[in-house]
């Protein structure tokens, strides 16, 4: 079986770009169904794909200690916590009913920072981190993969993330958003807000804490 590539990573059987993925059975594209050592290899894809996200975590929230300003970085999302099994997206796994382990598309990063001044240094942090990490071990992942959610220490209140943009503002049409880059890098998601239990304990893995003086 053959597998296509998203960025640097491996995520699901290559499929017909021109077929509708939602056509009944009639089309004349119809794939084989996966064989067991098929569904063996997708989802060791899968599993390692979150061991790579969360080697990337590490990797930043070890850079982002070096700033000052951050007290606090935990994981969150899917790949901090054991992965569901769930009938995934891929065609020939979907059509059988056959069950993998949830694709992981990025990293959820919650960081508690004092001075929202230092947005271009957790850029430079998270871009140099990820460069080096690729360096070192191969492991592809992009900048705009890690997903930083900044948060106002004291009160836990969400700020914005942290843009993936190089300048600011880029004149994109995100940048329209009320309140985007009022703060140099910090960007606002229309109508987004974070769930309440998503920082909850049973949820994270705390990669930094600063002890207090």
């Amino acid at each position: 079986m053959r597998f296509v590539v998203d960025g640097d990573q491996k995520l699901g059987p290559l499929e017909d770009p021109d077929k509708d993925p939602d056509a009944g059975d009639e089309s004349p594209w119809d794939p084989v169904e996966p064989s067991t050592a098929d569904v063996r290899e997708q989802g060791r894809f899968l599993e390692r794909r979150q061991q790579e996200l969360r080697a990337a975590a590490r990797r930043v929230a070890a850079a982002f200690a070096e700033i000052p300003s951050v007290r606090r970085v935990v994981l969150f999302g899917s790949v901090a916590v054991p992965l569901p099994v769930e009938i995934p997206r891929f065609r020939e796994f979907r059509r059988a009913g056959i069950a993998l382990p949830h694709e992981c598309h990025d990293v959820d990063l919650a960081v508690w920072l004092d001075d929202l001044t230092d947005l271009p240094r957790l850029r430079f942090a998270r871009s140099r981190s990820l460069n080096e990490l690729h360096a070192e071990t191969g492991i592809g992942v992009a900048h705009r993969q890690v997903d930083v959610f900044l948060i106002e220490p004291g009160t836990d209140r969400y700020l914005g993330r942290l843009c993936t943009f190089n300048k600011c503002p880029k004149g994109k049409p995100e940048c329209r958003v009320p309140g985007c880059g009022a703060t140099r890098f910090l960007r606002r998601l229309e109508g987004f807000a974070l769930r309440p239990d998503a920082l909850l304990p049973e949820r994270i893995v705390a990669l930094f804490e600063r002890d207090e003086v």
